[in-house]
């Protein structure tokens, strides 16, 4: 008997309701604070205009090492966002969530499919790349990628597990990106 839609929809139901428990839960936080900020930062970090500009700082301050890592960051990005959006997205076709988010913190929905969280993705494979790169920037930039992620499902635009599927997607780009590379002597074998 093959896989279909029907059995997938069975087998993954008890993970999709405690997804839906979860992001219920956050719908009914309510912080002046995160009011305040998660859409803000939702918004700056779409088309991936947050690690564009992280990048291009690397690039100028960074030396040598600094423009390879930006140039590395850039490819998983791009790499990343093939992956979620082409096969991913359209294989799985999860429906965003419903309007349950208060209206001063909610961002309008994008037309794309929720699953995985592209944005979040973007941000694991952004911030994986330039955290193996520079370790003294690996909490600061995996902290500002997680936010990104949160800052998804505070905003009503993501369920939780859309958000934690992306940042493994995320992640297996960037490492699959680093081992390219070094193999091609493009990328540094160790940190410093």
């Amino acid at each position: 008997m093959g896989v279909t839609r029907d059995n997938l929809t069975t087998t993954f139901k008890p993970m999709r309701e405690v997804d839906e428990r979860v992001f219920d839960a956050v719908a009914s936080w309510h912080s002046p604070l995160l009011d305040g900020t998660m859409p803000e930062l939702s918004v700056v970090a779409t088309k991936s205009r947050l690690w564009m500009g992280i990048a291009a700082l690397l690039a100028i301050f960074g030396g040598a090492k600094g423009r390879r890592t930006a140039i590395e960051g850039m490819v998983a990005i791009g790499a990343n966002s093939f992956v979620v959006n082409i096969p991913l997205k359209s294989a799985v076709r999860r429906k965003r969530p419903t309007d349950e988010v208060p209206e001063e913190r909610r961002l309008a929905k994008p037309d794309s499919y929720s699953f995985p969280s592209g944005h979040t993705a973007s941000a694991a494979a952004f911030s994986g790349v330039v955290g193996r790169a520079y370790p003294k920037l690996w909490l600061p930039i995996n902290a500002l990628a997680a936010m990104v992620g949160f800052s998804r499902v505070y905003t009503g635009v993501h369920f939780p597990g859309d958000v934690l599927d992306g940042w493994i997607v995320g992640r297996g780009v960037a490492f699959v990106v680093n081992r390219v590379a070094i193999r091609r002597g493009l990328a540094p074998t160790q940190v410093d």
